[in-house]
């Protein structure tokens, strides 16, 4: 259940319009990219040239030349009718869980039909970026554990009251409603911002769980440990306390694995080594591909290969110089000078497309478009971009479970890439 908007995109009760929407990047009539990003609009000669700046590993950062797909499998469109998708879930019977921002979850068959409305979900606060975001399903849905985790925009209450925060709840699917609805992770503390929630679920190899937060638009909490803003959470599917996280000192929250990110919208855990990559927002370019590992500082809002809004296109303006290494970790990729707002991320694992088996497809809003880059190892060595022509802004790209490629759009399509 969605709570009203009120009469702004931008906050409830939120007089600060134009600062608003210049710090999420969006414009004031709805047709910039939101998500902390830009729309790009630098020449490609001025693209090239930023590209050149940077020593530590060239090779994964910089210097891969991207390219644009020529002969890309045409997309089926399954749905139009979505309303403000977000995240999908691929059920054992096939059936999609698919969330929509306003604070519905839906349940879509293979052909793009809805099926049901799923009651019993979180109430959300649907303003700005914030809604009904990520979605998980047990890793042992089959067995019986019929769990759905869902990540969504808290709205404070008493003397939280006009805050908010990231948290993810879990409840039993039975039928088409969620039942033994019990919330797991809260983010700490509730914020007066409408931006940067993070909100992906991702399960590890033993079956704990990943939850990805932002920084929610503050910039330094995601360096303060005794804040939950800006991290990658880990814990067991209850919400309890696995063993091996990290020991990160006395006054470090419980359940933070890494540090240091600003808007994490795209985790995926490595098929081969286990370990969760993501792909984060930077602000004017700088977006980034981590491999998010126990204890490890990424950097922001200290580093970044990104710029403060606004800033003429170069490399002059770089947060702390750009380069990260050694007090913070370098990311594997970025995009520089200006962002795509990186959404969504899957490792292709399937037998429809096996000249793509083991390479990362992760959507794109501001970029509009779907990127397919070629890993060697934990080195990204190729980038491609397509369907930019489509002009949709990929805001969740998943593996179906006949390797089928599926993908949702801020403009309300389920659209899927198979042979």
């Amino acid at each position: 259940m969605g709570v009203s908007k009120g009469k702004t995109a931008c906050g409830w009760g939120v007089t600060r319009w134009a600062a608003c929407v210049v710090a999420i990047g969006m414009s004031a009539g709805g047709a910039g990219a939101a998500d902390g990003t830009a729309t790009p609009t630098a020449t490609a000669a001025a693209a090239a040239a930023a590209m050149q700046s940077g020593t530590a590993r060239p090779v994964d950062r910089m210097a891969q030349t991207d390219t644009v797909a020529e002969n890309a499998p045409p997309l089926q469109t399954l749905s139009t009718s979505l309303d403000r998708p977000w995240g999908m879930a691929q059920l054992p019977s096939g059936d999609l869980l698919i969330t929509q921002k306003g604070g519905t979850l839906v349940r879509v068959s293979t052909a793009g039909k809805l099926l049901a409305t799923v009651s019993g979900v979180p109430k959300v606060l649907d303003v700005g970026q914030g809604g009904l975001l990520g979605i998980a399903i047990d890793p042992d849905f089959a067995a019986g554990e019929n769990w759905v985790y869902l990540s969504y925009s808290e709205p404070g209450t008493g003397a939280e009251a006009r805050l908010a925060g990231t948290s993810v709840a879990r409840g039993r699917l039975k039928g088409d409603q969620l039942v033994d609805l019990q919330v797991i992770f809260r983010q700490q503390p509730k914020v007066d911002s409408v931006g940067h929630y993070g909100s992906r679920i991702v399960f590890a190899r033993d079956k704990t769980v990943f939850i990805t937060t932002g920084e929610r638009m503050k910039g330094q909490p995601s360096q303060d440990l005794a804040q939950t803003l800006g991290k990658v959470i880990h814990l067991n599917r209850d919400g309890s306390l696995p063993s091996n996280n990290p020991s990160l000192g006395a006054t470090a929250r419980p359940g933070i694995w890494s540090y240091g990110h600003r808007n994490i919208q795209g985790a995926a855990l490595h098929p081969q080594t286990g370990e969760l990559w993501v792909s984060e927002h930077g602000p004017q370019g700088g977006d980034e591909i981590n491999i998010a590992r126990a204890g490890q500082n990424y950097g922001w809002p200290v580093r970044s290969y990104g710029c403060p809004y606004g800033s003429p296109v170069g490399e002059a303006c770089r947060l702390g110089g750009g380069k990260q290494a050694p007090e913070f970790v370098e990311p594997l990729t970025t995009w520089v000078p200006l962002s795509i707002a990186p959404a969504g991320l899957v490792f292709y694992t399937g037998t429809m497309f096996p000249q793509w088996r083991g390479q990362l497809f992760s959507g794109s809003l501001a970029g509009q478009a779907l990127w397919r880059l070629t890993l060697d190892g934990d080195r990204v060595v190729a980038r491609e971009k397509m369907y930019g022509s489509l002009g949709e802004r990929f805001r969740d790209v998943v593996q179906a479970q006949d390797g089928a490629l599926l993908m949702v759009t801020d403009g309300g399509k389920l659209l899927r890439l198979a042979k």
